[in-house]
């Protein structure tokens, strides 16, 4: 991956794939990776390809999002007033081709389009889902050219 500026307190790291000829070892998470602190949740999500994901933010949560099967194109957005990356974006494409793990701490607005006819994104996260501590908005909310 290009070297990019990211967006302070996102990291973004390499992860290891393990081959063998009976199928491959797509190394994700540990308890003693940089970013990672714990997690409360875990799951899988599904994107179709050409559908963008319209734009949310966590107030609380930290994500560590992958993406072991297909391509998807995530766009990060830092509308946090005291931060040295104010107004700053990421766009971070992942895959198995290009496997990283990608953290995102609370506050950064993401969203994100599926690349690939299949395309399937894991987060472990720092707290169990609630609706309550999401912000969500409309793509023409940020503008951005997905």
């Amino acid at each position: 991956m290009d070297k990019i500026k990211l967006i302070s307190g996102v990291i973004l790291t390499k992860l290891k794939i393990i081959e063998s000829t009976d199928g491959n070892i797509l190394r994700y998470l540990r308890e003693d990776d940089n970013g990672f602190n714990h997690f409360k949740e875990s799951y899988f999500s599904t994107v179709n390809k050409e559908v963008v994901k319209p734009w949310k933010k966590h107030k609380k949560m930290t994500l560590n999002l992958a993406v072991p099967v297909g391509e998807i194109k995530f766009i990060l957005f830092d509308d946090r007033k005291n931060s040295f990356t104010f107004k700053t974006f990421n766009e971070i494409i992942l895959s198995p081709k290009n496997y990283f793990r990608l953290t995102v701490p609370p506050n950064i607005w993401m969203a994100f389009k599926g690349i690939d006819t299949h395309n399937i994104l894991v987060n472990t996260a720092d707290l169990i889902h609630d609706p309550s501590e999401i912000e969500r908005k409309n793509l023409d909310f940020i503008n951005y050219n997905f």
